[in-house]
């Protein structure tokens, strides 16, 4: 059979970090409301310790925010405005008009069910539409109530609690002395990944995010990568019509004062720091191996080998899939990369 193909050229979704002070005070009230999940995040002592001092009015709106998972439709009204700050996205969530509003809130699901998400947006008074499509995320965490929040809620309402809540949780992180370092870290990560290879997107995410696993999607044509530190540990990944955002913590290397190492630079540094786990890297650089394999070759009992391999996982340098054991490159020249960043801060 012959085939005729003209297009030389291949189309590949376009791959960005990007961060804003916007984004991280929307991810601090998305981790500060999720109650189910708040005990795991690493700020959540100092939550706990600050709602005795925060102002009445800021924990009234957050637990509104906390009853209507509203923080979800925060962060894709920042993905249509890619607000460069706090005043930037309330002046445009005021002026978007209500069926945009309703069209870019409704949480995608998927191709078959599209046009009833355009649908019910276009029709934000029709119960039955919005009961149709809030049906399609029955069991979800929050994804279900989410939607039927934005039906019963008026436009007005929620314009004024999203733009309250930032506004105030704004003026709330303001103050703390850790905030402006944030910042930085987030504009030094933005920098340190401007160049981006997009026709590898796997492998660019996965080392960008620390480990993060993705599939290229149909009719996703833009990734985004938003470094953050109010969600940490967390890596959070949200999927709208035609984008894919990843959440993913910034390093903890540039949250530290100069001088402290990181607990991943110690943790990798242990993790070498034996004769037989470096042995077992220089067998798996060559080739992957399953542990029965490993096993054999160096005439030691799979317990002792699977310890071994577990240190070199935590510390990300290996990757298991199906029982295979592979090399993890990206993260061993990014290890290396960090300690020369940590040496050279003493400089």
């Amino acid at each position: 059979m012959k085939i005729l193909n003209p297009i030389s050229h291949i189309e590949a979704a376009t791959l960005e970090v990007t961060q804003s002070p916007v984004w991280e005070l929307i991810l601090g009230i998305a981790g500060y409301t999720h109650t189910h999940l708040r005990h795991t995040f690493e700020l959540d002592e100092d939550w706990t310790a600050d709602k005795a001092k925060m102002p009445a009015s800021l924990d009234e709106l957050l637990q509104q925010i906390e009853e209507t998972n509203l923080w979800y439709g925060m962060i894709l009204l920042q993905n249509r405005f890619h607000a460069a700050s706090v005043l930037e996205f309330v002046d445009l969530l005021s002026a978007i008009s209500r069926n945009h509003f309703y069209e870019c809130l409704l949480p995608y699901h998927g191709r078959q069910s599209e046009s009833l998400r355009k649908e019910a947006a276009r029709n934000p008074d029709q119960t039955a539409l919005w009961e149709n499509y809030s049906n399609l995320f029955e069991g979800h965490d929050y994804l279900e109530d989410y939607v039927r929040q934005l039906h019963l809620l008026s436009h007005s309402d929620m314009v004024a609690l999203m733009s309250s809540v930032l506004i105030g949780w704004h003026r709330w992180m303001a103050k703390k002395e850790e905030w402006n370092k944030w910042l930085q870290a987030l504009a030094f990560e933005e920098k340190q990944h401007r160049q981006l290879d997009e026709m590898n997107p796997v492998q660019e995410i996965e080392r960008v995010t620390g480990g993060a696993d993705y599939l290229p999607e149909p009719s996703v044509w833009s990734v985004k990568l938003i470094p953050q530190v109010s969600y940490r540990p967390w890596v959070q990944t949200i999927r709208t019509a035609d984008t894919r955002l990843f959440f993913y913590p910034v390093k903890e290397e540039h949250l530290l004062e100069p001088g402290v190492p990181s607990n991943e630079l110690i943790r990798g540094h242990k993790a070498l720091g034996d004769e037989l786990r470096l042995k077992l890297l220089y067998q798996l650089q060559k080739n992957p191996l399953s542990l029965q394999e490993l096993s054999g070759q160096f005439n030691t009992s799979k317990t002792t080998l699977h310890h071994q391999l577990a240190l070199l996982k935590a510390a990300k340098f290996i990757r298991v899939e199906k029982g295979v054991y592979s090399i993890n490159p990206g993260k061993l020249e990014e290890f290396t990369s960090q300690l020369m960043r940590y040496l050279g801060s003493g400089v």
